[in-house]
């Protein structure tokens, strides 16, 4: 498998950009149009977050969202050859200036993000623009591959911390005012979630960003990597929300809604940019209450459910 992703890599690195990613969008069509991976989860989740969509809108959509795929894997590919410098120079930033002043405040600061566009190359952006993040990440179950694809991160100055028991690593991330990555638009299990409003309907979420917010005190960036015509980019910080005052569960409550909002109005300004496939709203509330302290999954802050 190592052998093949490494062919992959040098055939992408080979061609020019324009050709690499025009060969990316012809995979992602046939992966959405002829394999039709998750093709009718994607379209019921969409139906869901915009029930006023015609359907010619939604497969629209749809396309475009599986052509960003192929995109991001032909980017990803050609990272193995690609030095800070090139992706910088595909990469604009804006509201960086957010990040600088959260973390003067010497607590570290959490970047809350979501599966919205190259959102793999939103963590080697950041540090190739002298910001050095912390990120947790699943491991691949090839061992060979795993071991690739953590040291083409690191190689860009990532420092990975695993899926599960984490937490400590987390704080101590934090005290060195690092910046840590967070996903927060997956689906959780109901006893390790909270649920909060999305698109108009409870979603079961991960309290584990806003509990370790409160614990170490310190700001959350929302940030995000915005797909641009020509093969560009531009990161998208905004500015922070405070964390929140205690760890009572309606303050956890509270601010996880407030970063959940924020990843729905990005999501409603670039759809064709979000993974629909993700069966975000698959947990269904029995109470809508989180669990007994208002404290699930924080044993495991970040771990979305897999799958």
């Amino acid at each position: 498998m190592v052998t093949v992703i490494k062919i992959l890599c040098r055939l992408f690195s080979a061609l020019p950009l324009g050709g690499a990613l025009r060969l990316g969008r012809g995979l992602g069509w046939l992966f959405g149009n002829v394999f039709r991976y998750h093709r009718s989860d994607a379209s019921e989740a969409l139906g869901v977050a915009f029930p006023e969509m015609s359907a010619v809108e939604k497969q629209a959509i749809l396309n475009r969202m599986y052509k960003g795929f192929g995109m991001n894997l032909a980017e990803l590919l050609r990272l193995n050859s690609m030095k800070a410098e090139d992706l910088m120079s595909r990469v604009e930033g804006r509201g960086l200036e957010n990040l600088v002043k959260a973390l003067e405040g010497g607590k570290g600061v959490i970047a809350v993000t979501a599966h919205i566009g190259n959102y793999d190359l939103l963590a080697m952006a950041c540090a190739a623009f002298g910001h050095p993040i912390t990120i947790i990440s699943k491991v691949i179950k090839n061992e060979k591959l795993n071991e690739f694809w953590q040291e083409l991160r690191a190689r860009f100055g990532i420092e990975i911390l695993p899926p599960k028991n984490s937490y400590r690593e987390c704080r101590q991330a934090l005290k060195r005012n690092r910046m840590l990555g967070f996903i927060l638009d997956q689906n959780m299990i109901a006893k390790e979630g909270i649920f909060v409003d999305f698109f108009g309907k409870s979603a079961c979420t991960t309290p584990g960003l806003a509990f370790l917010a409160a614990q170490a005190q310190c700001p959350i960036i929302p940030a995000f990597m915005i797909r641009k015509p020509g093969g560009r980019h531009e990161i998208i910080m905004f500015e922070a929300i405070e964390p929140p005052d205690n760890r009572d569960a309606d303050e956890i409550r509270r601010v996880t809604q407030e970063c959940t909002k924020v990843i729905e109005d990005v999501i409603r300004r670039y759809p064709d940019q979000w993974t629909w496939i993700h069966r975000r709203w698959r947990t269904k509330p029995k109470d809508n209450r989180p669990g007994r302290d208002g404290r699930t999954g924080i044993e495991d802050p970040a771990g979305p459910e897999s799958g």
